[in-house]
């Protein structure tokens, strides 16, 4: 090949290489704003996980379903700080960002295992919840319904006379009526209401078991997705590890 078709091969060759740094340029420049913009995603994240455990109430099964609740929901903030923060591998970092980028790929490791973690604590807390409500709603039911029985019982007793005297301890008059016939309505009212107590009862422990185990159920397979996706990361920034 003469020596004036190479060189003009060589000009052309240079020129498209040109083009492509032109092209690339601004992409790195984009790329220092979202490592940028990954920093501060992170120092975000690290204060909210201050807040979340502080102040801590360990073996406190509520504190810790919320506790996870929150971790699992904010999952998404430190996932994207880590994305942009390794965005272009090792491509126009400064001296310092080696060392951070190591650091940050084996703490992904050491995240999805806490992560992992945390799921049997999510059950047992789970269950632990559940049984706590179940004897709470109990325990009130029983003591309104005690409460009741000895209304009932009272009435059940009483006389015409006391009929009307607590008719007149309660400002209000029977106005003629049979004392007997407002006995009767008053104790029937106490069998209407119990059982209305037993109705509400039931649907607020339908309604508290489920929320219940839905949020769990929520933040135990976001736990799983969390633990995947950070152990991921870790594995895919094997060349950060590496300087």
């Amino acid at each position: 090949m003469p020596e004036t078709d190479i060189r003009e091969l060589v000009e052309v060759e240079f020129t498209k290489l040109s083009k492509s740094v032109e092209t690339i340029q601004p992409l790195l420049e984009l790329i220092n704003l979202w490592r940028l913009i990954g920093y501060g995603l992170l120092l975000l994240s690290f204060l909210d996980i201050i807040d979340i455990f502080v102040p801590p109430s360990f073996m406190n099964p509520n504190w810790e379903f919320q506790t996870i609740g929150r971790l699992v929901n904010q999952v998404a903030v430190p996932l994207m700080g880590i994305l942009f923060v390794f965005s272009g591998k090792l491509a126009k970092r400064g001296k310092w960002e080696p060392r951070i980028l190591a650091l940050l790929s084996r703490l992904t490791l050491l995240i999805g295992l806490l992560f992992i973690l945390l799921v049997p604590l999510g059950i047992v807390n789970t269950i632990r919840l559940y049984n706590s409500n179940i004897d709470q709603f109990n325990r009130d039911y029983n003591q309104k319904v005690t409460q009741a029985n000895q209304v009932e019982q009272q009435f059940s007793q009483a006389s015409p006379t006391d009929i009307d005297n607590f008719f007149k301890r309660q400002g209000r008059s029977i106005d003629g009526k049979n004392p007997e016939e407002l006995k009767k309505q008053i104790l029937s009212e106490l069998t209407q209401a119990k059982q209305q107590l037993k109705k509400q009862t039931e649907l607020n422990k339908s309604s508290t078991t489920l929320a219940l185990f839905k949020n769990s159920v929520k933040w135990n397979l976001g736990s799983l997705i969390s633990a995947a996706l950070f152990i991921s990361i870790w594995k895919e920034t094997l060349w950060a590890r590496k300087h």
